[in-house]
């Protein structure tokens, strides 16, 4: 057989593979499936009303066939970027593969399913709950990300690392604690 038709079989093997299996290997968690990632983001790091941590890899490939340099990253090497939503215990909640190596982990995230179902709450990610020991409002579940990410309700990212004061130090630490790496 000719490399075009073992890579086409190849292809569809491992498109029907991943249909067949999704929604076993991979499940959206349910409410309470969330209520008990956020548990063990609290005991492990401290940090309340988190439901994943989020980052990319870059997966090393050969340069595809007239691609130019989309798949060249700043690591410089040609790559395909695996973007990972992870609970505490290192396992994979929902995963977007295959952008260019080029691309930032941001716009990655930005371009997403990931980040459209969390901005229209369609992974029933529980409301806001009150943070442990406050009477202060309710605080939303949030993912979190490293300084790439843009900060909004769904996601909390590191304080700039100048100037930080006590609290913001002890936040970024604590943010830090909660990596995936």
């Amino acid at each position: 057989m000719g490399t075009s038709t073992i890579a086409g079989v190849v292809r569809a093997t491992c498109s029907a593979i991943w249909m067949r299996l999704k929604a076993s290997v991979l499940p959206h968690p349910t409410r309470q499936q969330w209520l008990d990632i956020a548990q063990g983001f609290l005991e492990r790091a401290q940090f309340p009303n988190c439901i994943g941590a989020l980052d990319g890899e870059h997966i090393w490939v050969k340069k595809p066939p007239n691609s130019g340099s989309q798949y060249y990253n700043f690591k410089q090497f040609f790559s395909v970027v695996l973007l990972a939503l992870a609970d505490t215990n290192y396992r994979f909640i929902i995963v977007d593969i295959g952008s260019y190596g080029s691309t930032a982990d941001a716009r990655i995230f930005r371009a997403s399913r990931m980040d459209r179902w969390l901005q229209s709450n369609q992974l029933d990610v529980p409301q806001p709950a009150n943070l442990p020991g406050s009477t202060g409002p309710p605080a939303p579940y949030v993912v979190v990300g490293d300084e790439g990410f843009a900060l909004s309700s769904q996601l909390m990212r590191p304080f700039p690392r100048r100037g930080l004061d006590a609290k913001r130090r002890t936040f970024n630490y604590r943010l830090s604690r909660l990596s995936v790496k």
